[in-house]
């Protein structure tokens, strides 16, 4: 199955890194955020990518034009400007890159590589976060309900903690707000017929693809949500870039799947 990713916003709240580079490269451990993502797909069969550019898209085709150099060994003569390939540690990978409009939202950007997608099923996700959803179980999901669409859903852990106070001040107890207390939200990793193209508006560049697309294919009764209680983290502002990277030093990084 193709990949869709969103790669094209402005990373307004991560603005300490975005205004040098696109959210989905910025880099936990050495590697951009995108590329940790495609991983993900990757060691599960799916290596096949579609990438919704927009803000400083140049840089994601330059990163990818240069894949295969960044990572193999090579010897270059200066005097001749040729090159020769020693050893190369690529993935089987296969990128179709999209300029999908600066400021195009994401229906629109979804709507502008419709002719790369296909007929077939394919997953969409965001270019800002990670997880280990074992995506065999989530397309079987989404088979056996038939639904147009199937959202991942999670639980994101409370940033705040839980303090039991007396009347005179004193904290009884602390305790970090548990996932469990938390609503389900939209997680990413969906998996859509590509029916879906047909609620997406003549207009869908002003739109949000979480507005009206599948604010109808809910009211349609054509999105199912996949509850996924493994890890998720998705990298909207410094603190959670910071965290990922953590996270990745300390081989604790539980996205890694391969």
């Amino acid at each position: 199955m193709k990949v869709v990713i969103f790669a094209g916003g402005l990373g307004t709240r991560i603005s300490e890194e975005s205004y040098l580079k696109p959210k989905p490269m910025i880099e936990i451990g050495e590697k951009p955020i995108l590329w940790h993502i495609m991983k993900i797909f990757e060691s599960q069969g799916h290596n096949e990518f579609i990438i919704c550019l927009g803000y400083k898209g140049f840089m994601i085709k330059e990163y990818f034009m240069n894949y295969y150099i960044y990572n193999s060994d090579v010897t270059f003569n200066l005097q001749t400007n040729s090159f020769e390939i020693h050893q190369a540690n690529t993935e089987k990978l296969r990128v179709t890159l999209v300029d999908t409009g600066l400021m195009t939202q994401t229906a629109g950007r979804l709507k502008r590589v419709q002719q790369y997608v296909g007929k077939e099923d394919f997953f969409l996700t965001y270019g800002d976060g990670v997880a280990d959803v074992n995506l065999e179980q989530l397309v079987a999901y989404h088979n056996e309900h038939g639904k147009y669409a199937t959202v991942t859903t999670v639980q994101p852990g409370g940033r705040f903690g839980l303090l039991d106070l007396e009347e005179d001040g004193t904290v009884s107890s602390f305790k970090e707000k548990p996932i469990e207390e938390g609503g389900w939200i939209n997680g990413g990793f969906f998996v859509l017929k590509p029916e879906i193209f047909n609620y997406l508006p003549e207009d869908a560049d002003k739109w949000m693809w979480e507005q009206v697309p599948l604010e109808n294919l809910a009211h349609d009764n054509q999105l199912k949500a996949y509850k996924h209680h493994g890890f998720w983290k998705c990298m909207d502002a410094l603190r959670d870039k910071q965290d990922l990277e953590h996270l990745w030093t300390t081989n604790q990084a539980k996205w890694k799947t391969w």
